[in-house]
């Protein structure tokens, strides 16, 4: 992997913001045409996903191959240091961890690469460059969809695949009904595939409760969980109901925790509105 090689050049045209990157070697000779596209990306006008944190647009270089350009959310004052002094940054931790996932047998779309700009020696901006994928379904569409075709079909394999994952050790933390996209290859057969990577824990021994842990996220569908639960419990060398109980556990926790921090960002939100009226 090489070092975005205009730094310098780049440096100087953006001031006293600095650059820093990696473009994946396969596309050394299209890398003018990648960073043209980071540099004017707030003209992009196609849409993959426009979030309140992150943004997602699409692009088509001269090749014809169409890139997936994911904006992070510029940091608070905490995280600016934080991605100064103790973690890499999100766009560089997905570049890593998508290289480090097709390494292990898994698949994501490939990565291209990221690009990070700093100012005053923190980051303000950064992105992930990534092949655009155009999946059947997300894992959302198939447990929003309950009459979705061969559904009981993907959703074993789906379970296999995780399984396969907390086999070699991968804790998805993200393991989130939007993070995985589904492809069909033939008849009853499925590959899956996984987005928004930059937080990924790899060479982990994950025990049981660790393993129905990361599962926890999926769906609230008892039906769905009972399904997931057999399945896994096949694979592990548990009884179903074991696995069941213990997912059917972890997952009203989740639950717990997320609508529990759903209300306190309301009440803070609440609280400082009525102080700005004042």
């Amino acid at each position: 992997m090489l070092y975005f090689s205009g730094l310098n050049i780049i440096a100087a045209m953006m001031g006293t913001k600095k650059v820093r990157g990696i473009i994946n070697p396969r596309y050394n000779q299209l890398e003018a045409e990648i960073y043209n596209y980071i540099r004017t990306y707030d003209s992009i006008t196609t849409y993959l996903t426009r979030g309140t944190r992150n943004t997602i647009k699409l692009a088509t270089l001269s090749s014809g191959q169409t890139l997936a350009i994911k904006s992070f959310k510029i940091p608070n004052v905490v995280n600016k240091y934080v991605y100064k002094f103790l973690r890499k940054p999100k766009a560089q931790r997905s570049y890593e961890h998508g290289f480090k996932l097709r390494e292990l047998g898994f698949k994501t779309p490939e990565p291209i690469g990221y690009i990070e700009y700093f100012s005053g020696g923190t980051l303000c901006e950064s992105y992930y460059i990534s092949n655009y994928l155009e999946a059947d379904i997300s894992y959302r569409d198939l447990i929003e969809d309950l009459d979705y075709p061969d559904r009981e079909e993907i959703l074993k394999q789906f379970t296999t695949f995780s399984f396969c994952l907390h086999e070699k050790g991968i804790e998805f933390l993200d393991h989130s009904p939007g993070n995985t996209l589904i492809k069909k290859t033939a008849q009853n057969q499925y590959q899956f595939f996984l987005v928004d990577l930059n937080r990924m824990k790899f060479n982990s021994q994950l025990s049981f409760k660790e393993r129905m842990r990361n599962l926890s996220r999926l769906t609230t569908n008892i039906s769905d969980i009972e399904k997931i639960a057999n399945q896994y419990a096949r694979l592990i060398g548990k009884s179903s109901v074991e696995v069941f109980n213990r997912l059917w556990l972890e997952t009203l926790k989740f639950q717990f925790r997320f609508y529990k921090k759903k209300e306190i960002k309301f009440r803070l939100k609440k609280a400082c509105g009525e102080h700005n009226d004042r």
